[in-house]
């Protein structure tokens, strides 16, 4: 799953980290990339949202920092429902002015006995899309010849004919097929910007898709996908 959680905060304007809980909770994911991740800023009431939700959610919880922020941190969380063999935080490139982006990446073991890696991000959000393009050549850098099998999941801030999406495609490969869902806004949701991919070097088969059209839980859809890793 991916889910921009919108600092935790719900459309009614509360913290209702139980009804966020909740809505991820239907789907009963393995792992939850989640984006606009707040780390005790004083907007979350001093509330480390990751371990807030794992502990709801009884699932493992790591936080990647993008940037100080309101009294805290802000940036990408990860929750899983096996442990973490290893956690790494990767700092995006952004221009002067521009949020800070990171990329958190966590290896963990399959039932099965397969290691893979599991990517969060979430791409500049701002009109020019220069940015977005950098981070995309970055994220390909950085995941070029991955050792296990990798699927990157994320608030991206690009429709799916954009030129960051092109970038990243030479690299991994789209789950929501030709006619995409839109994402974004929850209200009315018209384009496409939250995705899961998985890395071309490996096998992956898409069973399902779903987008989460909850109104109350985050002003983004979720996006869910069943994979099946096939080699």
């Amino acid at each position: 799953m991916t889910y921009n959680i919108y600092h935790g905060e719900t459309m009614k304007g509360d913290f209702d980290l139980d009804y966020l809980a909740e809505t991820i909770e239907q789907h009963q994911p393995d792992l939850v990339a989640m984006q606009e991740v707040d780390f005790k800023t004083q907007r979350a009431k001093g509330m480390d949202l990751v371990t807030e939700l794992g502990y709801r959610l009884k699932m493992q919880g790591v936080f990647g920092k993008a940037m100080s922020f309101d009294g805290g941190e802000y940036g990408e969380g990860v929750l899983s429902k096996f442990s973490f063999a290893k956690t790494q935080n990767f700092a995006l490139s952004c221009s002067e002015g521009k949020e800070p982006r990171a990329a958190l990446a966590v290896w963990i073991q399959l039932p099965a006995g397969d290691t893979i890696c599991f990517v969060g991000t979430h791409l500049d959000h701002t009109k020019d899309p220069a940015d977005r393009i950098t981070q995309a050549k970055e994220l390909n850098q950085l995941f070029a010849n991955p050792q296990y099998p990798t699927v990157l999941a994320g608030d991206l801030n690009a429709s799916p004919d954009s030129k960051p999406i092109k970038t990243l495609k030479k690299q991994w490969k789209l789950t929501s097929g030709k006619n995409p869902e839109p994402t974004y806004s929850v209200e009315n949701p018209r384009v496409k910007i939250d995705y899961i991919m998985t890395h071309k070097n490996h096998k992956w088969k898409v069973i399902e898709t779903q987008v989460i059209k909850d109104k109350i839980a985050s002003d983004h859809c979720g996006y869910v996908v069943t994979l099946e890793l096939e080699d």
